[in-house]
Formats: structure tokens, sequence, C-alpha cells
């Protein structure tokens, strides 16, 4: 097992199984519930555009609140540029619609209550707080292209600066692949 952090009332490890991911892999593919609870079908969305789908731990944590919000504001640059963005965490789909509608969230919420997307991308932890072992998931973004195949794994997100980088990276794919607006399925 591989620790992933460790302070005086909290100890959190990755089990093996939970390997992380690398660009060039196959993106797992997966149908979760959003905060509608219309199921969000990652093959059917890659049909049409790229996704960036970001993992994070909980929809009451400043950060996961302020990054949500982040990707909200920047949703139509995401979407100028072929892609949607998705976020995905352990939180219930009724908590989702109350967190979107208290911050305006407009991405996808996702909800994985069981962890087993979570566990798929490599960001499941079992985090064990004053001895009680409790689910938590590492903050982790990936961008799949059209192919399913994962164009970009970050597992150590910068908060201050991530939407802007993703942005940066989704321009700097789109001039490799000859339209900088745009990316297209691979002939």
């Amino acid at each position: 097992m591989e620790q992933l952090w460790n302070t005086p009332e909290a100890t959190s490890v990755a089990s093996s199984d939970n390997a992380p991911l690398r660009a060039g892999e196959p993106a797992p593919m997966f149908c979760l519930p959003d905060a509608e609870m219309d199921m969000f079908d990652l093959g059917e969305v890659l049909r049409d555009k790229l996704v960036v789908l970001h993992f994070y731990p909980r929809n009451a944590m400043p950060s996961s609140q302020k990054q949500a919000i982040a990707f909200s504001e920047r949703e139509r640059e995401f979407a100028r540029l072929g892609a949607a963005v998705a976020g995905v965490s352990l939180d219930e789909c009724l908590t989702h619609a109350d967190f979107r509608d208290e911050h305006g969230i407009s991405i996808a919420l996702l909800s994985d209550p069981d962890g087993e997307v979570c566990r798929l991308y490599g960001v499941w932890q079992d985090r064990t707080i004053d001895g009680v072992i409790r689910p938590a998931v590492h903050r982790a973004t990936f961008v799949i292209d059209r192919d399913g195949l994962l164009l970009h794994a970050d597992y150590n997100v910068d908060l201050r600066s991530h939407t802007a980088d993703l942005l940066d990276l989704l321009k700097s794919l789109g001039r490799k692949n000859g339209n900088p607006q745009e990316h297209r399925r691979h002939a």
C-alpha cells in the first residue's frame, strides 16, 4: 500500500488495486448519475467532445467549492475547445444538487457513493481518522480524448492555476492536431 498523507489525526492509503492511470492508457468507461439523477455515460459524451474529468473529496470542502466554481466560470472556454467538464465525488445526487444550487455550479457533478469509478481511476483512499476507517477521494484530473484515451492524468492538482493550466493544455493539444479551437476524432 502506498501512503498518501500522514498527519497526527489522519492517515490515508491507496491500495495496490487502485493504481494510478497514465496518459496514453484507455480511460475506464462508466455511467454515473448526476445532480438531476440523469445518467452521465462517458462513452456517449466522448462521441461529441473531449472530457475533462476531475475527482474531488467532497462538496463541503472549501477547496472543492473553489475548484467547481472555477470550472463553471470557464465552462464556455472548455466548450469552445471541444471539451465537457465533469466532477466526481462520493457525494449523493441530492447533495450535488444542493451544492450546485448554492454555488451556481454549471458543470456536471457525478455521484460515485461506493467509489467504484474512483477505484478505476486510482483516486480511492481509505482514510483513518481517530481509529475509524473512512472512504476518501484523492483530488485528480484527467483529460480523455474522443477515442477514449487519456491525454492527461494529473494526481498533483495545483488549485491556484488548475483551470488555466487545463485550458492551456487543451489549446496546445488543438494546435498539435492542426486546429486550436476543436479536437476531432483521429482518423
